[in-house]
This record gives structure tokens, sequence and C-alpha cells, in this order.
């Protein structure tokens, strides 16, 4: 993928997934006069953060000119501190497509070899291994992607683990020796909290597609009253997302026979029936503004320090754009409005169980008594839905003082992107669960009433993948392939 304009978070997910990233020649150009600059900051002896200087607390530890490929060198293998479990391909993908995308701006000052070598890894499928914790902003996960341009650390090459130096002789590269400040440049900005976000939201943008068919379902199933989804009803309150799932809901609905067979025959329905447009919708429109902020992010420069201006006059900005806050926060609030739609599936899997609501047998089991159906399912969604609560609550509110006290505010935006990533899990678990539960529901109801065309369509499509649950096998296994199922990219409703 090669274009003058800064990626979007689609084009980063996309790369993520494994499309290519080409660097135009304006963007190298911006580069190269960035490293420009930054060689002639060195050579003039002019004081800038992490390039001269020690880092953190020892920014004003001046660093003699003969050090400086060490310092940059001792950046990277001192940050590398990742511990627990390793991020996916794809979210180390994502990172990396951030990171340079970030130095495609030309006011970091790294050169060109280095930026390369990141795009190398990128096609040649060589990913270095990330651990997932440890950082409270950003700095540890690029530690660990730029320790392998060293020739440090592991990867895996095209899915094996090697060594990175195995790694880079078979590929035949030779490991990097960085100059000054392409260490901090390495590891500094919110390439980490960008790219896990654009990952989290093709994730999020499938899920919210998804449940509004798995809920028309359980609507369905459960005789909802079909006049809450009029859209001259919902266009009295301003709400692009409650409006585009209202549209979204009559059409997975029409034509439906079993809908039209219960019309007005109940004055109102539950909240987690009627209030589908409301909830769902307003997930959609904190989706919109999480994407709206991390496309800002993409386009702007996130490196501290950044240069400017030309090699006869260079400047040097000491700030603080590297901080994700609008990063943390656009995290948290995609957290719990995921968390909160979820919530919903799981009563609205309550409802299809309950014998005295839904009038189906107790369960959903074709045996009842000897057969305990979904009974257990329910369980294993109300601790996902808890598990959410718990996640849900703020990262960007986390406390804790770092670096002698000069890094004595924290934005957590990568802790806050890694959390929504496992609120997602939950979340895509949950919403399998009511989608084989609403399945079963069809099968079990009495009246020969006819399902709507695009209902009917999911119906046929979840029946070629499990067979009605006859509590004959374990319901994990239907359970797993319903999740995977709604990982892909949804039906068209229209």
């Amino acid at each position: 993928m090669s274009r003058e304009s800064p990626v979007s978070w689609r084009e980063v997910s996309s790369i993520a997934d494994g499309a290519e990233l080409r660097l135009s020649d304006s963007a190298l150009g911006r580069i190269r006069a960035a490293r420009g600059i930054v060689e002639s900051i060195v050579s003039r002896g002019i004081r800038a953060y992490g390039v001269n200087t020690g880092v953190g607390s020892l920014s004003d530890v001046a660093v003699d000119a003969s050090k400086l490929r060490q310092l940059s060198r001792n950046i990277v293998l001192s940050h590398a501190v990742g511990v627990g479990h390793l991020l996916t391909a794809r979210e180390v993908r994502a990172i990396i497509s951030a990171a340079i995308n970030n130095y495609a701006h030309g006011y970091s000052g790294i050169r060109v070899e280095v930026v390369n070598r990141l795009v190398e890894f990128l096609s040649t499928e060589c990913l270095p291994e990330v651990p997932e914790g440890g950082s409270v902003g950003y700095l540890t996960h690029m530690a660990h992607v730029s320790l392998a341009l060293l020739g440090e650390g592991s990867v895996r090459l095209k899915g094996r683990p090697l060594a990175a130096s195995e790694a880079l002789a078979a590929l035949g590269f030779a490991p990097l020796r960085l100059e000054a400040k392409e260490g901090l440049s390495l590891v500094n900005g919110t390439p980490c909290a960008t790219g896990l976000l654009s990952v989290a939201l093709l994730r999020a943008e499938r899920l919210l597609d998804w449940i509004d068919l798995i809920a028309a379902m359980s609507f369905e199933n459960l005789g909802g009253q079909c006049t809450v989804f009029d859209a001259a009803s919902l266009n009295l309150r301003a709400s692009p997302g409650l409006l585009s799932v209202g549209d979204r809901l009559r059409g997975i609905l029409k034509g439906s026979a079993r809908l039209g067979f219960v019309a007005g025959t109940r004055t109102q329905d539950p909240l987690s029936l009627r209030a589908i447009p409301q909830v769902h919708g307003a997930a959609r429109d904190v989706f919109d503004t999480t994407a709206t902020v991390v496309n800002r992010e993409l386009a702007a420069v996130t490196d501290n320090p950044m240069v400017a201006g030309t090699v006869d006059s260079p400047l040097v900005y000491s700030e603080a754009h590297a901080v994700g806050a609008a990063l943390g926060l656009a995290a948290d609030s995609l957290g719990v409005a995921v968390a909160e739609v979820a919530a919903m599936s799981e009563r609205r899997l309550d409802r299809l169980l309950n014998a005295q609501l839904s009038r189906l047998p107790a369960f959903l089991s074709a045996d009842a008594g000897v057969g305990s159906g979904f009974m257990i399912a329910q369980y294993t969604a109300v601790a996902l839905v808890n598990d959410n609560r718990r996640l849900a609550a703020p990262a960007s509110l986390d406390g804790g003082i770092t670096s002698a006290s000069q890094e004595d505010h924290l934005s957590h935006a990568t802790p806050a992107a890694l959390k929504l990533l496992k609120i997602l899990d939950n979340a895509q678990i949950i919403m399998a669960i009511e989608l084989l539960a609403s399945t079963q529901a069809y099968d079990l109801q009495e009246e020969p009433a006819t399902r709507a065309p695009i209902t009917d369509r999911m119906y046929a499509r979840v029946r070629a993948m499990v067979p009605q649950y006859r509590d004959d096998r374990p319901l994990a296994g239907d359970i797993e392939r319903a999740r995977g199922l709604l990982g892909e990219a949804p039906p068209d409703v229209r």
C-alpha cells in the first residue's frame, strides 16, 4: 500500500491482515530530509533530548559524541522488558505499520535504511516476538520490535520461531547498527496503541454488524413487536448509529411471517428487545468517534523530540506528542460500549432459555430434564459479561509515577487498547452463544410461521456448521465454531 497521505485505521488493519505496505518517493524524501537535520544537530553540538542526552530523568545528562551509537543501542536493549503472552502476528504487523507511518511524516530523523528494514519485516513475514505486558505507555512493545533490527531477541519467520540473528541470516540481512536518535525514535511515539486500536476497530466493526443480525434472530424467536423499529419513531432521536441500526433491523426482519403473527399481542417488549437500536446505535456512535481519534493519530507526529527546519537551520522540539491520552480515552470508551452490547446479548440469551419468558422448552433442551441444553452456556456468558465489567474500568485513569518523577503522568493508551481487545474476545464468545441459542430456538418453535428471508439464510448457515444440539456432544466445540464465524466479515443484510 503506497500513498501520499497518512494511512487510515482501516488501511493499518488491512496491512495487519497481510496487505503490502510501500513507501512513496515523497515519504522517502521526507525521511531523508529529517535524517539530515539530526546529523546537523549532532555535528553542531545542539543539545537535543535522546539525541545527545540521556532519556527520562537523565535528560540533562550530556552524552559524548563518541557514545551516541551506544546510546541508541542501549535504549533499545534496556527498554525491552515486556512480559507475558505474545501479541499475535496481526497485532505486531499493525504496530510496525503504524510506526512506519509515523516515520514517513518526516519529523523523526531515523534513517531510510531502518524504515526499509521494518517494511521488509512485513513483506518477508519476519515478525518480532512482542510480549503483551509491561508497558504503561508505548516503550516496551516497540523495543521488542526493534531488537530484531539489531539481530537480538526472537522472531517468527513465516510463523516459525527463530532467534532474530538466525532469521536475519536466512533472509540475507545484516543486523543494523543504530545511529544517533534512532534508538529513541524506534521506541517512542504512539504506534503501539494506534496499531492495536486499528486492529480492535476492525474487530469491533464486524461484531457490531453481527450483533444486529443475532439480536434480530432472538427478537424474532421471542415474538418482539416490530413497531419499535419504525423509522418515524426512531427519527425523533438524533443519533446516526441508532438510525443505522433501525434501518438494518427493518431490513433483516422484513418478510417475517412469525413477527406478523404476533404483531399487536403485547403492549411493550422488555428492554433487551425494545432498546436494540438505542444500545447498539450508541455503541456505533462511540465506534465512529474512536475511529476519528485513531485516524487523527495516524495523521499526527508522535515523536519526542521531533526535528524540523533545515540542515542549515535545524530545529528540535522537546514536547509531549508521544502521550496517547486521546487514544487511551477512546479505547476505554469503545471498551465500555462493546461490553454493554455484549451484556445486552446475554440478557436476550437468558430470555431464550427461560421457559416462562420464551414459551420454548426450558434451556432450549431437546429433552428437558434428561438434557440441560444451553443452561450452562449461559453461565459462561454471565462469567464473560462480568469479566468485561472488570475490564471496562478505565485504564486512562490509572496512576503510576516513573523515571524518578520525570514521567509523572501516564495515559496508559496501550493498556487501554490491550484490554479493549480482551473485551472483544469475550464479547465474541457471548454473541456466539446467543447465535447458537437463537438458532436452536428456531428448531423448537411450535408455530409454523416462517422466518424472514435473511434470518432464514442465517439459520441455514449456522446449521451447515453445527447440527441441532441434543446434549450429545460438548457444547464448547459448537461455541468455538460459532466464535470463528463471528471473526469473519458479516453477511450483507441489505
